[in-house]
């Protein structure tokens, strides 16, 4: 049964200007694949958004499982999800200090910390 309360992510990263519109028509037809694993690390609800004059790219989603690390790190094994990331990373400039790309130990996309919640009730 999925957590009560799911982990709510919230990332940031910078798109480089030369590959908006790649980024853009890729995002457009996601690879089936890749959103399998997405699907099966139990991540729910993920969008991202564009700020263009920023470059600043923001994803959120929710995750509903168990073991955040765990699914991650499974995630990162998955060959399609490697291959999207070999071409999604080489478009991107990461925030994270001693960030080499996707699925390496040091995160690329950037955690931010949520300072303020509503979910609808008063």
């Amino acid at each position: 049964m999925p957590p009560t309360n799911p982990k709510r992510v919230c990332q940031i990263i910078k798109l480089k200007p030369e590959s908006e519109a790649e980024y853009r028509a890729l995002h457009a037809a996601a690879w089936p694949g890749v959103l399998a694993a997405l699907e099966r690390a139990h991540i729910v609800d993920y969008s991202i958004h564009y700020h263009q004059p920023l470059r600043l790219l923001v994803a959120h989603f929710k995750y509903i499982g168990d073991d955040y690390e765990a699914d991650m790190r499974k995630m990162g094994e998955d060959p399609e999800t490697r291959r999207w990331w070999d071409i999604t990373d080489g478009m991107q400039e990461s925030f994270v200090e001693g960030a080499q790309g996707s699925g390496s130990s040091v995160p690329w996309w950037k955690d931010l910390e949520e300072v303020f919640r509503f979910d609808g009730e008063v």
